[in-house]
C-alpha cells in the first residue's frame, strides 16, 4: 500500500527514486507495526504518510546535496533523515533522538534498511552537534525558531548551518530571530501534493560581523 502511494506522489526527478520508494515503503511499514505498542506517529493513512513524511522530507533535497555531514535533530521515527539519506547516499547522516525507545526503533530501522551512511545517537541534538560537528543541522517542526537558536547557539558559532522545515507563516519567527546574531533567510517554499499544505525551508547561520540579518 505504501509503495503505490510513494510511486504516485514522489517527483520523477528525485535521485535514486526506485530505491527511495522501496526503502521508504519498508520504513513506513516498520513504523506501522511499531505503532501498535508505541506512539511514533499519528499518520498511518498511506496517502498522508507518503506525502507528509516522505515527500515532505525529500522535496528540498538539493539544499542538502553539497553537505558532508547532516545532523537530524529530534528525528522521531526517522524524518527527515531516513528519506534524505536514501536520496543522498554520499552524505553522512546522524539521526538524534533523546527518547530512548524511539532511538532504539530508529536504530533497528536503519539496520533493517541497510543504510550505510546513517548512524543514530540516543542523545540531545544540541549535545550531539558539538561532538559531530555537522555542516548542516536540520529539523522538522521541533520548536519555534527562537528556541532552536538558543539550543544550537554553540554549533552555529562553530560554523554549522541550520536548515529548518517550517510551515507557511514564518515571518513572525524570522522577525523574532533578529535579536540573535544570525543571518536567517527563506530558501524555498513548496506545496505538498494533494493539497496537504505549504512548507517553508529556512536557513540560519551565524552572522558575520558587520552583516545585517536577512529576512
Amino acid at each position: 500500500m505504501f509503495t503505490e502511494e510513494l510511486a504516485r506522489v514522489l517527483p520523477e526527478e528525485i535521485p535514486h527514486r526506485e530505491r527511495l520508494i522501496a526503502k521508504a515503503a519498508q520504513h513506513l511499514q516498520l513504523i506501522l507495526a511499531a505503532n501498535e505498542h508505541m506512539n511514533l506517529t499519528r499518520l498511518t493513512n498511506p496517502e498522508e504518510a507518503a506525502i507528509k513524511h516522505v515527500c515532505d522530507s525529500v522535496a528540498p533535497w538539493r539544499h542538502f546535496a553539497q553537505a558532508r555531514r547532516v545532523l537530524d535533530a529530534g528525528t522521531g521515527a526517522g524524518f527527515p533523515g531516513v528519506p534524505l539519506s536514501l536520496v543522498l547516499p554520499d552524505v553522512r547522516f546522524t539521526l538524534t533522538e533523546s527518547t530512548q525507545k524511539k532511538a532504539r526503533f530508529v536504530e533497528n530501522a536503519v539496520e533493517s534498511l541497510e543504510l550505510g551512511n546513517v548512524c543514530v545517537a540516543a542523545a540531545r541534538a544540541e549535545e550531539a552537534a558539538l561532538s559531530e560537528r555537522p555542516d548542516i543541522i536540520t529539523a522538522r517542526a521541533i520548536a519555534p525558531l527562537h528556541r532552536i537558536l538558543d539550543l544550537f547557539a554553540k554549533p552555529l558559532k562553530q560554523g554549522a548551518r541550520l536548515i529548518l522545515y517550517k510551515g507557511p507563516d514564518i515571518e513572525a519567527e524570522l522577525a523574532e530571530a533578529r535579536r540573535h546574531r544570525v543571518a536567517a533567510e527563506v530558501l524555498c517554499r513548496y506545496e505538498l501534493p494533494n493539497g496537504f499544505g505549504t512548507r517553508t525551508l529556512v536557513s540560519v547561520r551565524a552572522q558575520p560581523r558587520g552583516e545585517r540579518s536577512a529576512s
